[in-house]
């Protein structure tokens, strides 16, 4: 088990990354999924879309820099890179609904063992809604969960069954964590890989949901 916090969300983007192809039209959530873009493989080249209206994303800008009207979903200070556009939310959910994009890589707060995901309800604290995930979650032709394996106390996060509201009926395709690569089935949740300093027992013992587990679990194929 990774105890660096911060090298476990750096694992967790360059896992996800590896998932992501040459032209790929791709919406990076809030949190975890917005490090995704740092870790790309080489050549590979993805047009980051943002529900608030814009295709094209670049990198946050450098300190100084930021532009009041240039931010993505979450309010961050984004920037443009050649050929972006930006469009109003109309024809940005129409690209979401439509099946336009690729993938979609989300945060969560829970997965159960169908795969569904619940990621919007905090409890405890006033949030303003599920925003785009909704329609991120049904319409991406992809959806990859990027989450840390565990809560605070160490509190599983891959469960039986989702305790909070979920944000779509629709199952997600992947499991990325600090811990795993978990891939949703027709027969249940597949593990597929788990990440370096990591053991199968040990996603056993902080997984609630039960494994689908082959008789060879490979290492995630990245770099520390």
């Amino acid at each position: 088990m990774i105890q660096d916090q911060e090298l476990a969300k750096v694992v967790i983007a360059k896992r996800v990354a590896l998932e992501l192809k040459d032209g790929d039209i791709v919406n990076l959530g809030i949190g975890i999924p917005t490090l995704v873009a740092n870790y790309l493989p080489p050549k590979v080249e993805i047009f980051l879309q943002s529900e608030n209206g814009i295709l094209g994303m670049g990198p946050a800008p450098m300190k100084g820099y930021e532009h009041p009207n240039l931010t993505n979903a979450g309010g961050s200070p984004i920037t443009f890179l050649p050929g972006a556009c930006a469009f109003d939310s109309s024809v940005s959910f129409g690209l979401i609904r439509g099946g336009h994009v690729d993938a979609t890589v989300l945060g969560a707060l829970q997965v159960d063992e169908e795969g569904h995901l619940a990621n919007w309800m905090i409890p405890g604290k006033m949030v303003p809604g599920m925003g785009g995930a909704m329609d991120l979650v049904t319409g991406a032709k992809k959806v990859i969960v990027a989450m840390q394996h565990v809560a605070k106390g160490n509190a599983p996060k891959v469960i039986k069954k989702c305790t909070l509201p979920l944000t779509s009926v629709r199952r997600v395709d992947l499991i990325v964590t600090d811990m795993a690569v978990i891939e949703v089935t027709e027969k249940g949740l597949l593990l597929k890989e788990v990440a370096p300093q990591t053991t199968v027992e040990e996603v056993v013992k902080f997984t609630e949901a039960s494994l689908i587990i082959p008789d060879n679990v490979p290492v995630m194929p990245i770099t520390l």
